[in-house]
């Protein structure tokens, strides 16, 4: 899920003003590596020295590596988990990073040479510049900060933004930059691995029903539950945690045809004080309104109604200094499912 790419991200600003216009640094890292570990994920991208793995660990309701798999939550409104933060990296494999990823360039003779002049600058800040020796000397008094990238995301405008140069933090410093990783940016990272169930409701009748009739729709509480997901990092005497929970509120039903009505009116139903969402149908309900539910106005020819159903998700996290729950945006999953209407048969006599 996530690779490294600081050296490619520190380094384009210089390149990009020596380079020729039009022509953008050459990324030649080769060969990538993954793993799967325990009953939690960690993922690991290498690439050719370039990058370092990721050390964050995900376990709980987790979707895997897998950036947009089935059950991923859909932040609500304009907030969307981190498409790339900072982690920490020791001053001894800062070093050894910055080093290979030195050579890597300058002796590869299909690099520009504005790649390799911009490299090399890179390579001076932190070896002769403002920085001495990668700050070996200092080595137990803090760590490098460099960026991350969401693998899955590469293709997100947003997971280019972490582009400040690799930056010293101090031991028990919190760093004053957007997404170097707190337990609150743990927390936001988990969000996006939160594997909720597929939104299928119960229907009473179910898939085939009749024009006018109406159909009875809930949630079964064993399956839709809280969820959750916890995100750790221990490395280089940093130690933090959060766990994200997910806690369903609310069920939206969409007929997929505007002659039908739904109950209640609005089509959102809200989850009940036993924590369930709607009512299951029983033997004697048939002239009852349902709480939770459709009725269709007319048949479905010889096709079926796409019926959207999302659940609204409401989600708040704990973690390391913080015990209090606090709230993330809410987060929706939704499927559809396909619903046959057929007219009421009248029998003469």
């Amino acid at each position: 899920m996530k690779t490294h790419r600081w050296l490619t991200l520190a380094t384009v600003s210089a390149a990009l003003t020596l380079a020729p216009a039009g022509v953008a640094v050459a990324d030649k890292g080769t060969g990538q590596g993954g793993t799967q570990q325990g009953s939690g994920v960690q993922t690991e991208h290498k690439r050719d020295g370039q990058t370092l793995e990721s050390r964050i660990t995900f376990s709980g309701s987790t979707k895997g590596s897998g950036g947009k798999s089935s059950g991923g939550l859909t932040a609500v409104g304009n907030w969307t988990p981190p498409a790339c933060w900072y982690e920490p990296m020791s001053a001894e494999e800062f070093k050894k990073q910055t080093e290979a990823s030195y050579d890597l360039v300058v002796n590869d003779p299909d690099q520009p040479n504005y790649a390799k002049t911009a490299t090399g600058q890179f390579r001076d800040i932190y070896k002769d510049g403002k920085y001495k020796n990668y700050n070996l000397d200092e080595a137990d008094e803090g760590n490098w900060f460099v960026a991350v990238q969401d693998e899955s995301r590469l293709d997100d405008p947003d997971a280019f933004t972490c582009s400040e140069l690799p930056f010293w933090v101090k031991n028990g410093d919190t760093p004053n930059v957007k997404n170097a990783v707190t337990p609150e940016v743990l927390a936001e990272l988990a969000y996006n691995r939160v594997q909720v169930p597929d939104t299928k409701v119960t229907l009473a009748p179910e898939d085939i029903t009749k024009v006018n009739l109406p159909t009875w729709a809930w949630l079964d509480k064993a399956t839709f539950k809280e969820v959750s997901v916890t995100a750790a990092l221990n490395v280089n005497g940093l130690n933090i945690q959060a766990t994200t929970t997910a806690k369903p509120v609310s069920l939206k039903l969409e007929p997929g045809t505007e002659d039908a009505e739904t109950y209640p009116a609005s089509g959102v139903c809200k989850i009940n004080d036993d924590d369930s969402v709607g009512e299951a149908y029983a033997k004697g309900k048939a002239g009852e309104t349902p709480p939770c539910g459709i009725k269709y106005l007319r048949s479905s020819g010889g096709g079926t109604y796409k019926l959207r159903a999302t659940i609204t998700w409401q989600i708040s996290w704990t973690g390391t200094g913080n015990p209090d729950p606090k709230n993330l945006p809410n987060g929706t999953f939704g499927n559809t499912q396909d619903i046959t209407v057929q007219e009421i048969q009248s029998v003469n006599r």
